[in-house]
């Protein structure tokens, strides 16, 4: 058994095994595009609920592991030179398709193109459709200036045309199935949570209805989408 007492978080959240990579995490699309990744490539891990609750995001123990008080974390007790923790939802993608040699392509060329869409989603479609959600679904609903809530249904609009294009004659975002596609259906699918598909014309978009179909459908998606399990 491998010694995880120099990260604190596991003296809040304890690991049963600590031959395996620890996952803190919630299910939101950030949280469940680690769960999906660790299922798809088959890598043995042990999931933590950490609510959105700042007595845990914000506690000394998880922001001992991230300081930027976000889900999802791992520690991996088996990392390159040791134990090592990770946070930041597409670093830890990066991480562990290159730890399992799956769903990163092929060849230098696929890396660099999956990376480009892991960070289209980083950058652009996560934080602008969660943005949107605050502004549809949360407190910005009640601001009464329309300015901001147009701003973010218009990028989001923008944005899915891009991925909807990108999609034309393809099953998934870049050749095979990869994590760039972990990272961005899940948040494609938050539409269905904020409520905002007729606003932004889903249902008239060609290729995105099917493609988040297609990725739900997958077992080790289905299985993933509610890990850790928040009751």
């Amino acid at each position: 058994m491998t010694d995880l007492s120099a990260f604190p978080i596991t003296r809040r959240w304890p690991a049963n095994d600590t031959s395996v990579i620890q996952l803190y995490s919630f299910p939101t699309p950030n949280g469940v595009k680690v769960s999906i990744a660790l299922e798809e490539m088959g890598l043995p891990y042990e999931p933590h609920l950490v609510t959105l609750k700042d007595s845990d995001v914000k506690s000394p123990e998880f922001l001992s592991l991230n300081p930027n008080n976000k889900i999802p974390a791992i520690v991996d007790p088996n990392g390159p030179d040791g134990p090592i923790g990770i946070f930041e939802s597409g670093a830890i993608l990066l991480y562990l398709a290159e730890k399992s040699g799956k769903y990163l392509g092929e060849t230098a060329s696929d890396k660099a193109h999956i990376t480009q869409w892991l960070m289209f989603q980083m950058g652009g479609l996560g934080p602008m459709l969660g943005q949107m959600g605050f502004f549809y679904k949360f407190a910005g609903k009640d601001i009464e200036d329309p300015r901001p809530r147009e701003r973010y249904r218009d990028e989001a609009i923008r944005l899915l045309a891009v991925v909807d294009q990108q999609l034309e004659g393809k099953d998934w975002i870049v050749g095979d199935y990869s994590i760039a596609d972990m990272a961005i259906a899940p948040w494609i699918n938050a539409l269905e949570f904020y409520g905002t598909k007729d606003a932004v014309g889903y249902h008239d978009l060609k290729n995105v209805p099917a493609y988040v179909e297609r990725f739900f459908a997958r077992p080790a998606v289905a299985k993933a989408r509610r890990i850790p399990d928040p009751g």
